[in-house]
């Protein structure tokens, strides 16, 4: 006679976290690694900024940095015109 009620086999649990484990180590490797890394590029651009740095906004300003404060430069757009901008608002540097 066969028994009504068989205890289900267990698994490994290693074997059933491999697969997150997997997936962590991929999105670590192709996602956080590399943002992480032009997170710490864009810093060092950002802290590099000196006065007569020809530089870009993120909205299309071409401008050259007049003054450097902690956090915020003054950029000349054209002969008579000057304004401030946060550091974080500069998205390239042109040499």
């Amino acid at each position: 006679m066969l028994p009504l009620l068989q205890a289900a086999p267990t698994s490994n649990p290693l074997i059933t976290f491999a697969p997150m484990v997997l997936i962590f180590i991929v999105f670590y490797f192709f996602i956080i690694r590399p943002q992480r890394k032009r997170d710490a590029d864009r810093k060092a651009l950002v802290a590099a900024v000196k006065k007569g740095d020809k530089v870009i906004t993120i909205g299309g300003l071409h401008a050259t940095v007049a003054s450097v404060d902690e956090t915020s430069v003054l950029a000349q757009i054209d002969t008579n015109t000057k304004v401030r901008l946060e550091k974080t608002a500069i998205a390239s540097v042109v040499s």
